[in-house]
């Protein structure tokens, strides 16, 4: 089996389901999860999937993915708009990065129109709901080949 696509998720994504669920839809994190997991099996993939509301949690995860994982699939959440750290992790695991995003940053608030993440990524997936992972992990793993 190839090494797992890293599946990371941000701050307050914990709360899917019930945070503003006109924005983010009713699924949850586990609901994602199943969908990601689903959805890499398929591919002949596995996922670590993860969620922390603590950015170095988030830094050290990117750093384990470098040496264990084949591609990334993030969702910085709101450390996309402020994280010149998760920045620099992503740059110096020299894998794939594909940004997903259950709305789409573009069509909300100014400052949510940029992120640092975008910088090293692939490519993102957005303003799909949980199948923005779905479409990123695809992605992933093809950049992963």
């Amino acid at each position: 089996m190839p090494k797992p696509i890293y599946v990371l998720s941000g701050p307050n994504l914990n709360l899917l389901g019930v945070r503003e669920p006109e924005i983010y839809g009713h699924q949850t994190l586990d609901d994602v999860r199943a969908l990601c997991e689903a959805r890499a099996k398929s591919l002949g993939r596995e996922i670590v999937f993860r969620q922390s509301n603590h950015e170095g949690e988030l830094v050290d995860w990117i750093q384990e993915a470098r040496e264990k994982g084949c591609a990334i699939v993030i969702n910085p959440a709101a450390y996309g708009h402020t994280s010149i750290a998760i920045l620099d992790a992503l740059k110096a695991s020299d894998l794939p990065v594909v940004e997903c995003h259950l709305s789409n940053p573009a069509a909300r608030e100014d400052f949510r129109r940029h992120t640092y993440v975008s910088l090293v990524a692939a490519g993102a997936v957005t303003g799909f709901g949980a199948a923005s992972y779905e479409l990123a992990i695809e992605a992933a793993a093809g950049l992963a080949r």
